[in-house]
């Protein structure tokens, strides 16, 4: 799978909590089902739910809020659109505990899909990326809360 990885990669170069302790992201994918055709190919889409959770985190909640919705917007972009949200794709929880600091849980609806081919009798899989979004579509590299810059990262 790739997308735990590359979200994984991605918070933990845009938080800068997570950059300095790692160790307070866990992630892990629950409730996975494989859906496929009938068709000649073996072929598939698995769907799962991607549960983050950061422990004891100090700061604003956007700071993890805008580099999901930017790593969504590459790697799962249909989960931006108002049905999905009306869904749940995208859900969170914060638990605040006794030091002031927070229990950040996210659950995120993904798929990835699994190009199945057979060549001289043996078969090969492929875990397939999103296609690449318009190229009209900006990267921006930092980010400002209540116009302080909080983050700032790798394109």
């Amino acid at each position: 799978m790739l997308k735990p990885n590359t979200l994984r990669n991605a918070l933990t170069d845009a938080v800068p909590a997570l950059h300095t302790n790692p160790d307070t992201l866990r992630l892990w994918v629950d409730k996975g089902s494989n859906t496929a055709t009938f068709a000649p190919s073996l072929s598939f889409e698995k769907q799962f739910n991607l549960n983050i959770a950061i422990s004891a985190f100090f700061g604003d909640i956007d700071t993890i809020f805008v580099p999901i919705m930017a790593w969504l917007r590459d790697n799962q972009p249909d989960i931006l659109t108002v049905e999905a949200g009306q869904r749940g794709c995208f859900s969170w929880s914060l638990t605040t505990n006794s030091d002031g600091t927070q229990d950040v849980t996210i659950i995120l609806q993904l798929t990835e899909r699994t190009r199945v081919t057979e060549i001289d009798g043996v078969l090969h899989a492929e875990t397939l990326p999103e296609p690449l979004p318009p190229a009209l579509v900006t990267r921006p590299v930092e980010l400002y809360i209540n116009g302080e810059l909080v983050s700032r990262w790798a394109s």
